[in-house]
């Protein structure tokens, strides 16, 4: 059987690879290699598995080679876009910070404008009272110098009628009666000259009364028009800084209540003008003014609760975010993390009592800082650090330089906001003071 089946075989191969010699030939003798079919039909098989193999190797390095450049080529527009989208990213910040800078001063200029415009509205009450106090003391002077003209005119009736009466007696007793004429003629004219005098100071009186109530309308118009705007002012101030808590996830009226029962050496709640001892109802002006007075001290309140509550940025220097706060590989990740180059200073964002200023595992070198309103900030991986324990700061004041110590893959500030222990985002507090600060 197998005889048979090598000999088919044979065949077969001799039909495409015939026996073939080649000839060696030397000076002296010749000879030759046999080439039987078999030995051909291996030779051609092993140079196509070769001629094949040259060419799917060929293949792939050239498919490799081809996809190795186009994902080289998208890695780098992927780099180029990236780093476009960081560029616009840290403009977009330079801006908003301006913005910020903008609006700090557009705040600072209208307290200074409020702070004005209380002092003359003080001013305009206190010269309002004086004119008041005046227009009565003229009323009673100008009572009593119309009681004092009645008086004398009924004295001048009296001593002409008497005057009258003697006539007779007069004429017949000249001689006699040359004494009493005189003392009438002397009186009437001494009584005349009173008249005139009461009735020039009345009319005095009456002028003096006009040009006081004209004032008074005056002022009263200018009080009007200060109590306008600086409704206007605490309206526009004052709005803000609510939706700015609200938006931080803080009760405002707590915040304030808060801040009014903490009072030290800041400034204290502004007094409201006094009502009348008399039992009166206060006057329309009084109630308008005492509304101010209350909005201008919960504005006062809110710039006190703001300097205490973490709604600053802990860098001044240009940044970049690497990191929010959320969950990653399973864990979460309890703060947000801003790079910028090393020594980069960082700052506190809101006053308070350094509670932690050392090494703490993976955070590296650590500073925790603890505010009003049970809110405690970290600024970790530091690699300086500026304060110490105990020591009270305030917002805007350097605690530190960034560095990338503990658990960190390079340089950058891994700055934390917890409330009640519990770790929030702390860019709540930032983005809630973009549109005031």
């Amino acid at each position: 059987m197998r005889t048979r089946l090598a000999i088919k075989t044979h065949a077969l191969l001799e039909r495409f690879f015939p026996e073939r010699r080649l000839f060696l030939r030397s000076d002296t003798d010749t000879r030759f290699i046999r080439l039987r079919p078999e030995t051909q039909a291996f030779a051609f098989a092993g140079s196509a598995v070769v001629v094949s193999w040259t060419i799917v190797a060929t293949a792939i390095l050239l498919m490799d080679s081809i996809g190795s450049g186009n994902f080289r080529e998208q890695a780098r527009r992927e780099q180029i876009t990236y780093q476009q989208r960081l560029n616009a990213l840290s403009e977009e910040r330079d801006k908003r910070a301006a913005e910020a800078l903008a609006a700090q001063e557009r705040f600072n200029a209208a307290l200074r404008q409020i702070s004005v415009m209380q002092s003359e509205l003080l001013d305009s009450e206190t010269r309002g009272r004086e004119l008041a106090t005046g227009i009565d003391v003229i009323q009673t002077t100008l009572r009593d110098t119309m009681k004092e003209r009645e008086t004398v005119a009924k004295r001048l009736a009296a001593l002409e009628e008497d005057l009258q009466n003697g006539g007779t007696a007069v004429a017949s007793a000249a001689a006699e009666g040359d004494s009493t004429m005189d003392f009438l003629s002397e009186a009437l004219a001494q009584t005349a000259a009173e008249r005139d005098k009461v009735v020039a100071d009345a009319q005095a009186a009456l002028i003096r009364a006009a040009e006081m109530q004209a004032e008074i309308e005056q002022m009263e118009e200018k009080n009007d028009r200060i109590f306008r705007q600086l409704e206007e002012a605490m309206t526009v101030s004052v709005k803000p800084l609510d939706k700015m808590f609200e938006k931080a996830g803080m009760d405002p009226d707590a915040i304030l209540s808060q801040v009014r029962k903490g009072y030290s050496g800041q400034g204290g709640p502004l007094t409201p003008l006094s009502f009348s001892t008399r039992g009166e109802e206060p006057s329309a002006d009084t109630t308008r003014a005492n509304r101010i007075l209350g909005e201008m001290d919960r504005l006062n309140l809110y710039r006190i609760a703001a300097q205490k509550a973490p709604f600053a940025t802990p860098l001044k220097d240009a940044f970049r975010f690497t990191s929010g706060f959320g969950y990653r590989w399973g864990r979460l990740h309890a703060g947000t993390d801003f790079a910028a180059p090393h020594g980069t200073p960082i700052y506190a964002t809101a006053d308070g009592v350094v509670t932690h200023a050392d090494w703490s595992s993976g955070y590296g070198r650590l500073v925790k800082i603890q505010h009003e309103f049970g809110i405690e900030t970290r600024y970790a991986h530091m690699s300086k650090i500026r304060v110490k324990v105990g020591q009270r700061v305030s917002r805007g004041q350097r605690v530190g330089d960034m560095g990338n110590t503990g658990r960190s893959t390079g340089t950058h500030l891994h700055y934390e906001v917890r409330v009640g222990g519990k770790p929030v985002n702390p860019m709540i507090y930032i983005k809630a003071a973009n549109d005031v600060f």
